[in-house]
């Protein structure tokens, strides 16, 4: 690979990713490296990050344990904060609460998702589960195909509209048991790239997602075409809620947050080796 050749960089369509990501995706930043973009969903992005795909990518930080042999985390464009976490709904009357959901059928986003780790803690135990895309998840639940949902992403400003229920705010639980935010998605970095190189992405991440906030008319057609049928009061909710202060640099309190939901995941058995986050 030569400098002038474009890095690869993987990320979701989501509006919080494609809101970070729009100027550097758009060659809109002066002196910013050239990349080459591929979306993906969350858990298929996960997977890549395992064959080590691409030279950058947006993963679950619960699929972080795995990936440390081949990457490591940035502390810019990532998703962290309070008030964001995945939700545990189902359908009305079903279940009163999380406890009575420890023998229930759970459609989850997927198997390393962040939104998994923190059920698996928050019930203390391995529910029966089955994977499914995101935005299936909601109609599985009304449709009486599976017990109760674990959702992410748009799907906890539209749950309502289907008429479920929320149960559980995994988030929530997380910051009262801790008292830090939640860590859900980081950009990684892979290990063939110099650590000048990756510094010099992180910057470009933080001046796109400063371009966004500074330029918002200019990058919104480019979010919109990604957020398929979402409306625009959902995707406004969307960018609002994930993209915070922790979106430009995770901080110390970010990365303390990060160490502790791997070592509470190490300590319940969910991960298989004693693996500490790398940063850049």
């Amino acid at each position: 690979m030569t400098a002038a050749s474009p890095l690869t960089l993987a990320y979701s369509p989501c509006p919080n990713d494609t809101y970070i990501f729009a100027a550097l995706t758009n060659g809109l930043l002066e002196s910013a490296p050239a990349v080459r973009v591929h979306f993906a969903d969350i858990e298929e992005l996960n997977n890549d990050a395992l064959q080590g795909t691409f030279e950058l990518t947006k993963v679950s930080y619960g699929a972080i344990p795995w990936l440390m042999d081949r990457y490591r985390i940035l502390r810019a464009g990532g998703a962290l904060g309070r008030g964001c976490g995945p939700l545990v709904v189902t359908r009305p009357g079903f279940a009163p609460d999380l406890e009575s959901l420890r023998d229930a059928h759970f459609a989850i986003p997927g198997e390393r998702t962040t939104a998994f780790m923190l059920l698996q803690l928050a019930l203390g135990a391995r529910p029966r589960a089955t994977q499914m895309r995101f935005d299936r998840i909601i109609p599985a639940i009304a449709a009486g195909e599976i017990d109760a949902g674990l959702i992410i992403h748009e799907s906890r400003f539209t749950y309502a509209d289907a008429g479920l229920a929320r149960v559980a705010d995994l988030g929530a639980w997380w910051e009262r048991t801790t008292g830090r935010p939640i860590p859900l998605g980081a950009i990684l970095v892979r290990n063939d790239l110099p650590r000048d190189r990756a510094l010099e992405v992180h910057r470009a991440i933080e001046r796109s997602l400063a371009f966004a906030r500074n330029n918002e008319a200019q990058i919104m057609p480019f979010i919109r075409e990604h957020a398929f049928e979402m409306s625009d009061a959902v995707m406004r909710a969307h960018i609002d809620l994930y993209v915070n202060a922790y979106s430009a640099d995770i901080g110390d309190d970010g990365i303390a947050a990060v160490h502790e939901l791997f070592g509470r995941a190490r300590e319940a058995g969910i991960l298989p080796a004693a693996t500490e986050p790398a940063f850049v």
